[in-house]
């Protein structure tokens, strides 16, 4: 179950409108918080959509995964997950979500926007994704 703060909750927000009809994409980081099993993701890092159809699919360029990655680990974060929006369609996984799933234990973060915008969380297990509950809680920060 991801939480998040409210800064990263709304920033995934405001990513995936400005990408219009394309999706965006990128790494989710958190720091472990007092009282929660899970990391809370406070920080959102965009990385290039360097997919072939960007306004059906997403693909995270290699070396900005990794630049993300290296970075949140330098600033004392774990990886949560991986982001991508949804302009037109549900917060579910696609068919190609699904074959392109490969970090077990990740979250995979989807922002739709078909409507009211609405972010849905999936648990990769290595074979299948798990829905999770997305909850929002304050900033550590913000206590």
């Amino acid at each position: 179950m991801p939480a998040f703060t409210r800064n990263a909750y709304d920033e995934l927000i405001s990513r995936a409108r400005r990408g219009g009809d394309r999706e965006v994409c990128g790494v989710l980081g958190g720091r472990p918080t007092t009282g929660l099993s899970e990391p809370v993701v406070g920080s959102v890092y965009p990385v290039d959509n360097v997919a072939d159809a960007p306004r059906t699919r997403y693909e995270l360029d290699p070396e900005g995964q990794l630049e993300a990655i290296e970075t949140l680990e330098d600033r004392g974060e774990t990886l949560v997950g991986f982001y991508h929006s949804h302009p037109r369609g549900p917060p579910v996984p696609s068919e190609t979500d699904v074959g392109a799933a490969t970090w077990p234990g990740a979250s995979y973060v989807i922002v739709a926007l078909g409507g009211e915008p609405y972010i849905g969380s999936w648990l990769w297990n290595g074979d299948d994704f798990e829905q999770q509950l997305v909850r929002i809680v304050a900033d550590e920060r913000d206590r």
